[in-house]
């Protein structure tokens, strides 16, 4: 995609302003390809017209006006239907990509990128429990390295699908780690119907504040404001008003974090549910105790670093080598929303 972008005679057009647009014109600087202009979804375009990094943020109809045959790069994520209709859309009519710009980390997945890795990509996938998990690992790398979002289109599922796989059961003792305001909690109380525990990791003050409110009417729940993470330290976390609280740089609050291992004491978890915006891999380091010894069912985000696609299922299954691997992409523009599922060896759930 990169090197599209340095042979195009078009103008380049930015779709969306914020952090991710500033990402990607960090990129398209150092590779020296020039930014004609942005713009953004009618809802937010104002008059007098907002400016960012210089640039009028036009709507889609200004830009091609002004512009007429462009090529559109997409600079934020979305899973909303409307939206990712608007940027189906806009594709039929523009050259269009979606750069992967990763959450965390400065590794831009790219081809020299995916050739550096590609012996371990290779290994990963020969160990994908079923062909849909081979169809979104493929996909997903194809998207990365072209930037067109159809890769991703051709192989979602629905969120549904995810709670399927893992098909909690009426006595599961379920651990969310990034919990948020509570909406995945909820979601597991909806699949399972009834449960044992809860146990939720959510570091935001607010976001707890949320999730306090949201679950006060479910039993049986323990909730930390606290960030899960390889061992007990504090972290500098980017304050952001969405849902992405990172560790990136930027405006920054500390916040407590600590190990699984350590905060539960052995504590019986059956379900783990891990989003924490790219310290997936020290979360699982805190709590390898409880993967050796009770292998809980786990669903963990693999999106937020270049190389989660292959050191997340490395990482888990060096600690139990008998799960089954998933990998399934739910619908979102770009490559976000793609999880791995890992099953028991010895779990009935489990299908090949």
């Amino acid at each position: 995609m990169w090197d599209n972008l340095k042979k195009t005679e078009k103008p380049v057009v930015l779709y969306g302003t914020g952090d991710g647009a500033e990402k990607i014109m960090r990129q398209l600087e150092l590779r020296g390809i020039p930014v004609a202009g942005i713009f953004a979804s009618d809802e937010f375009v104002r008059r007098p017209h907002k400016i960012f990094h210089g640039f009028e943020v036009l709507s889609y109809s200004e830009a091609r006006e002004r512009f007429g045959d462009m090529t559109v790069l997409v600079c934020f994520g979305s899973d909303r239907p409307d939206v990712i209709e608007k940027v189906r859309r806009i594709s039929s009519e523009q050259e269009l990509y979606a750069p992967d710009v990763p959450v965390a980390g400065t590794e831009i997945f790219d081809r020299s990128y995916y050739e550096l890795h590609k012996e371990k990509a290779d290994r990963v996938r020969g160990m994908l429990a079923d062909g849909q998990s081979r169809l979104v690992f493929d996909s997903v790398i194809e998207y990365k390295l072209s930037g067109r979002p159809d890769p991703l289109f051709s192989c979602e599922t629905p969120d549904s699908e995810l709670w399927e796989l893992l098909s909690p059961g009426p006595d599961e003792s379920y651990l969310d780690l990034g919990a948020y305001t509570g909406d995945t909690v909820l979601e597991f109380i909806s699949a399972a119907g009834t449960y044992r525990d809860i146990y939720a990791f959510e570091p935001d003050a607010r976001n707890f504040r949320k999730l306090t409110e949201n679950l006060l009417s479910s039993p049986n729940c323990e909730l930390f404001n606290i960030a899960a993470y390889s061992h007990k330290t504090e972290l500098q976390f980017t304050k952001n008003t969405g849902r992405g609280n990172s560790t990136k740089t930027g405006k920054t609050v500390s916040v407590n974090a600590d190990s699984v291992d350590s905060m539960l004491s052995g504590k019986r978890v059956t379900l783990v549910k891990i989003d924490v915006e790219g310290l997936e891999y020290e979360a699982v380091r805190g709590m390898e105790q409880l993967i050796r010894t009770q292998h809980p069912k786990m669903l963990i985000a693999a999106y937020h670093r270049s190389g989660d696609l292959w050191d997340i299922p490395k990482q888990v299954l060096d600690l139990y080598p008998d799960y089954k691997v998933f990998l399934r992409h739910s619908p979102c523009i770009p490559a976000w929303e793609v999880n791995y599922i890992f099953l028991p060896g010895n779990s009935p759930e489990t299908t090949e």
